[in-house]
């Protein structure tokens, strides 16, 4: 997908109060209870788009701390769009290559991890690259706490297949696992639709989506 630049968006977003900068963001591994002003637990979503999925959250639950991932300043900027015109004080976001995740949080900091339609990086010289892979999985371990749960959707199904042969090599297993979740009205309760899931389940793709956790 080819991203267009929005001129002037890496300024907006450098001075944004909704957005941890840059140059400090290497130093809240352990504080985040202190960035937020709460003990609550903290959610997190890697490659966050355009941000509707968490904002939806943190509006909905405002127990829980939301951290929004994303390395595209021309998306991220539709984000703090978002929070300009409707401010949350439990969500916060991060302009960050998603390799570096466990140099933002510290070890079993985090409680919940969503993947939402991540880039498939469908060339196989790439699948290192992709979020579900093992050594990301490998990354999310660290920073996850311990029975925290990881959360995957995708209309990929490609993807899907790659991501559940990962789960095994890399000590993680499956507590849900669907390949229509709009049809399974367990696993539909509550669900928030990113915008990529409003426009493929609009045009028929069924979604797939996991919940895993770390073998015990």
């Amino acid at each position: 997908m080819r991203l267009r630049n929005i001129t002037g968006s890496r300024e907006v977003i450098a001075e944004s109060p909704y957005v941890v900068r840059e140059e400090l963001s290497f130093q809240c591994p352990g504080t985040w209870k202190e960035i937020f002003g709460n003990g609550n637990p903290i959610h997190i979503e890697i490659g966050m788009g355009k941000g509707k999925f968490i904002h939806t959250m943190a509006k909905e639950h405002p127990d829980i701390n939301y951290v929004g991932i994303e390395k595209y300043s021309s998306v991220l900027i539709r984000a703090v769009h978002k929070m300009e015109a409707e401010e949350l004080p439990n969500l916060k976001f991060l302009r960050m290559d998603a390799e570096d995740i466990a140099r933002v949080f510290g070890t079993g900091e985090v409680d919940r991890i969503y993947l939402n339609f991540s880039d498939p990086w469908p060339k196989d010289r790439h699948a290192r690259r992709r979020l579900p892979s093992r050594e990301f999985l490998s990354r999310y371990d660290v920073i996850l706490k311990p029975g925290g749960r990881l959360e995957f959707k995708t209309d990929n199904r490609e993807l899907f297949d790659f991501a559940l042969e990962e789960l095994a090599p890399a000590g993680w297993e499956t507590d849900e696992v669907t390949y229509d979740l709009h049809s399974d009205e367990r696993l539909m309760e509550g669900n928030v639709m990113t915008e990529y899931e409003e426009k493929f389940s609009s045009q028929g793709n069924p979604i797939c989506k996991y919940i895993i956790r770390r073998r015990a």
